[in-house]
């Protein structure tokens, strides 16, 4: 199955984001902290045109927390620098605002030594789909502001947005590629509900994703499902559809026959493990 989703608006959001980074100081991309890259936009270096760049891995509640420092080192080695946050719980977000300063202080400083109060930092917060920004500026901002919801593609337009005396956000809607050449990429994130699941084969999407945690991470999927054995070959579909079938016989998906409505258990499995009742995941490592 090929994975491809570039809604209208997402074109005009492109367009948007470039025309105003002429007032913008700062930029603050969130990525989901379970996919960090696949997860990043790669137009997004393009677009942002060298802007000084706060990575904020968000989600980190829900991803291994021993990737997800391997993650923050790894942006360290590439010149960037990241925090991890739950934006949903609050955890982190503060540090957001003193490290988007911290990325200034050089410009602040030159404003003072010639007697200029600084304003308020303007900063843009961009993303993909579903990766939680209208969450984060209602969290920073600390009250609802932004339309938020568990589906991609809520917010539509771009909106000022002030967080105290110190910080304004501009929020963008979520940007996907026109194009993902990995189709890894694409069944990661759909996976995790970056994509509309409308245009999805739910079946293949649930396959990935039973796939990889019975490789990486098969003691929570065989405690949420009581399962039996683990694949002793995962790259071996047969084995994976057998996983897929016990799954859907231990939530009662049986049609007539006695056979398992694979698409029913697949609903059940991506429902289960996008509400974290798998305990936490990464999809991909950075070493």
């Amino acid at each position: 199955m090929t994975i491809q989703w570039f809604p209208g608006h997402m074109t005009k959001a492109r367009r948007q984001i470039q025309e105003k980074l002429k007032l913008i100081d700062v930029v603050i991309e969130l990525i989901d902290a379970r996919l960090p890259l696949s997860s990043r936009n790669p137009m997004i270096d393009e677009i942002l045109q060298g802007k000084p760049r706060l990575i904020v891995l968000n989600k980190a509640d829900l991803a291994d927390p021993s990737i997800t420092r391997q993650w923050i080192d790894y942006f360290k080695e590439e010149g960037h620098t990241a925090v991890q946050v739950d934006a949903t719980s609050g955890q982190g977000v503060k540090e957001i605002p003193v490290k988007a300063k911290e990325l200034l202080r050089d410009k602040i400083e030159r404003q003072l030594a010639k007697g200029i109060n600084p304003r308020a930092v303007r900063a843009l917060i961009v993303g993909i789909p579903n990766v939680g920004k209208s969450t984060l500026i209602n969290r920073l901002a600390g009250r609802s502001i932004a339309a938020t919801g568990d589906r991609p593609g809520v917010t539509k337009a771009q909106q000022w947005i002030k967080v105290g005396t110190e910080m304004e956000l501009l929020d963008t809607p979520g940007i996907l590629w026109p194009k993902f050449e990995d189709q890894n990429v694409g069944y990661r994130l759909a996976l995790t509900g970056a994509i509309r699941e409308e245009i999805l084969n739910v079946e293949d999407i649930a396959f990935f994703g039973v796939k990889y945690l019975a490789k990486y991470y098969w003691d929570p999927l065989r405690e949420r499902f009581d399962l039996k054995e683990q694949p002793q070959d995962t790259e071996n579909p047969d084995e994976i559809v057998t996983v897929m079938e016990e799954i859907g016989r231990k939530r009662g998906c049986i049609v007539s026959g006695g056979r398992v409505d694979l698409e029913k258990a697949s609903g059940i499995f991506l429902r289960e493990l996008r509400a974290g009742k798998l305990g936490r995941y990464s999809l991909e490592a950075p070493y």
